[in-house]
């Protein structure tokens, strides 16, 4: 399970906000395979992951335009760089369906690939908004 810790707020209040609903989705399904239920909960995830980063990553990277983040082209490809990651997940959902295998995938391909993304790269793009502000 993740919980949002310190170091994974980044101060921005919309930012830190969306980040604790993919958090959700990710221990939602993780709480669901302890209970062994997590076949029926791996399609909702998965659509709500690729729905939901691509909301998320456009209001990031419109916030990163408006405050003229010097970064923004390196951090829009890490963000195109986890949606092809989301999208093989689909696909292989879709060819192989449900199997352990995938949750382990979304857990570390998307859990840990969040959490690791958020500690090297929103924080900084928080902190440089707070400092154009």
């Amino acid at each position: 399970m993740y919980q949002i810790t310190k170091d994974l707020e980044t101060g921005n209040t919309m930012i830190d906000t969306q980040h604790k609903e993919l958090f959700n989705a990710i221990n939602n399904l993780l709480e669901a395979c302890s209970k062994g239920k997590g076949r029926e909960q791996i399609q909702s995830t998965i659509t709500f992951l690729a729905d939901y980063t691509n909301k998320h990553f456009g209001d990031e990277e419109a916030l990163q335009r408006k405050y003229n983040y010097p970064d923004y082209i390196k951090h829009k490809q890490y963000h195109e760089g986890f949606k092809m990651a989301v999208k093989a997940i689909n696909e292989e959902f879709q060819k192989q369906g449900a199997t352990i295998a995938l949750v382990g995938k979304i857990n570390t391909n998307v859990g840990n690939w969040l959490v690791n993304h958020i500690k090297r790269e929103d924080v900084k793009v928080a902190a440089h908004i707070r400092s154009m502000q």
